[in-house]
């Protein structure tokens, strides 16, 4: 049941139209995995997709603006500005 759960997501990833849809299907398919897997339960999958999910949006959303990169200030907050030149 696991596999096919996981196959499916997977599937959807790769359908998916955009690289935000993407990032979000992969991740919440990865955390999934991992915390049912960390946890032995599915209370755990679930906040691991949840978790998953929300990581690969912003990371997929990130990559669809060329020239701009993903950073964090020192106090953990999470912005986008222009990447240093040769990247």
């Amino acid at each position: 049941m696991k596999k096919a759960i996981a196959l499916i997501l997977v599937a959807l990833a790769v359908t998916s139209c955009s690289q935000t849809e993407k990032g979000a299907a992969i991740g919440a398919a990865g955390g999934a995995i991992l915390g049912g897997a960390i946890t032995g339960d599915v209370r755990g999958a679930a906040v691991g997709a949840a978790i998953g999910g929300v990581t690969g949006a912003v990371v997929g959303h990130v990559s669809e603006q060329p020239g701009q990169c993903y950073y964090r200030d020192r106090y953990g907050r999470r912005y986008v500005d222009s990447c240093p030149r040769g990247y």
